[in-house]
């Protein structure tokens, strides 16, 4: 065998293959923030349904923890729905919630913004959630799948989010332009926020009913 082919097979085996995270049992792969178990989700055919709670910190927290990789999944809201997609989550009891460590793509009802105010974009369907607005509104109506691909790669310091087949988002992940996003929104001074480039991804409880299927990641 010639050194070429074997440096491809080495190459092919090396690659990482995707791995399906949607499973009928949901604690296979998965928690609720800050705990154990499994709390306020249920699996439906391997559909995850939030059936919100008065907490609102039951975020479905991964229970491997992610670098670089791409993520493609499933999502639908109902009528004035709310959710998000954490990566590099920091799960340390000091905080309440998800967000107040890692970024979050966006998931939502987008009519409960007035699409018309270009300003309201930063935080709809496709943004990287108060700090980069997606370059169009790609979200299918409300009620309907949509997919996210998500490519979150620090070795080569992108960030990239396709919304129902459209490139939507691209984004650094460290470096000065990265600290300039963080300094222009809310997340300006929050002390925990975007420290780690390695974490749980995590689904976001908002307190409304939110569903998720076929969730498949690949580590790059």
């Amino acid at each position: 065998m010639n050194l070429i082919l074997v440096l491809i097979i080495m190459c092919f085996n090396n690659q990482s293959k995707w791995v399906d995270l949607s499973t009928e049992d949901i604690s296979e792969n998965w928690h609720t923030y800050l705990s154990n178990s499994v709390e306020g989700w249920e699996s439906k055919d391997k559909v995850y349904v939030l059936n919100p709670s008065d907490k609102k910190n039951n975020g479905l927290v991964s229970n491997k923890h992610y670098h670089s990789f791409i993520l493609s999944l499933e999502w639908k809201v109902d009528n004035g729905g709310n959710s998000g997609i954490f990566w590099a989550l920091n799960e340390d009891p000091k905080y309440s919630v998800p967000y107040l460590t890692a970024p979050e793509v966006q998931v939502v009802d987008d009519n409960v913004y007035d699409s018309e105010n270009k300003e309201n974009h930063k935080h709809m369907n496709g943004s990287l959630y108060d700090m980069v607005t997606p370059s169009e509104l790609a979200a299918n109506p409300t009620g309907e799948w949509n997919r996210y691909i998500i490519e979150i790669n620090y070795k080569k310091n992108t960030g990239k989010v396709n919304l129902n087949g459209i490139d939507v988002s691209s984004f650094p992940l460290r470096g000065n332009k990265w600290d300039n996003m963080i300094e222009t929104s809310k997340f300006k001074t929050w002390e925990g926020f975007a420290k780690s480039e390695k974490g749980p991804i995590a689904l976001q409880d908002h307190g409304t009913k939110v569903y998720y299927r076929n969730i498949k990641i690949k580590e790059l």
